[in-house]
């Protein structure tokens, strides 16, 4: 197995996306030690954001009338296709920001896009891991439900175009104790957290126990 770990989180060590996905890939090396591990992280060395125009511009252009930022472009769009592709297993840590997906996810999805034949499922078959997390509560109804734009934007692109065998580990409410506003949820975002953990284990568990199969 060879695992794509892709982070979006732009807070750093304070991301919670990151931290259940290193719970994730922890019960995996747990078992399997020997385990490459190929890492790509959007937050902290984001995509070029004109690379995606370039990339597919380039597609429609003979190779000769291609401009060197095409070629460029087109090349890094086959290299995260490639990345998906070769991947027998990945852990893929994607917050929710904005009510959506980041610009620096949406960039590597058209690019990756870009990268294959139309219609190539990227991770066919692959167990793949999505960890996704929350600042505020978006549970039925809470104010802001419906306003999460992102789950099921990643699930329709991962399991349904890219055909990944997806597992979706959530955490909500992960601005307690960073927004005063929120504090009377200090509970609810414990258990949250809780949960979502344990859900991070159970998922890394499989995800080795795949590898052995």
């Amino acid at each position: 197995m060879t695992v794509l770990r892709i982070d979006a989180s732009i807070q750093g060590e304070r991301s919670a996306s990151s931290a259940l996905a290193d719970v994730v890939l922890a019960e995996l090396v747990a078992r399997h030690p020997d385990v490459p591990v190929v890492r790509r992280h959007l937050g902290r060395e984001p995509l070029p954001a004109d690379a995606w125009p370039m990339a597919v511009g380039a597609g429609f252009l003979p190779e000769g009338d291609r401009t060197d930022a095409q070629r460029e472009a087109l090349a890094l769009a086959g290299t995260l296709a490639g990345e998906l592709r070769d991947a027998t297993g990945a852990v893929l840590a994607l917050p929710l920001y904005n009510w959506g997906v980041s610009q620096h996810v949406k960039t590597w999805i058209d690019l990756a896009v870009a990268g294959a034949p139309t219609g190539t499922r990227l991770l066919d078959g692959t167990p793949t891991v999505l960890v996704t997390t929350r600042g505020g509560a978006y549970g039925p109804g809470t104010p802001r439900e419906g306003w999460d734009h992102s789950t099921a934007y990643l699930r329709r692109v991962l399991a349904d175009v890219w055909g990944a065998d997806l597992t979706v580990v959530e955490r909500e409410m992960t601005l307690v104790g960073v927004n005063p506003a929120m504090d009377a949820l200090t509970e609810a975002a414990a258990l949250e957290r809780k949960t979502a953990e344990e859900a991070a284990v159970e998922a890394g568990r499989t995800l080795a126990a795949r590898r052995a199969a």
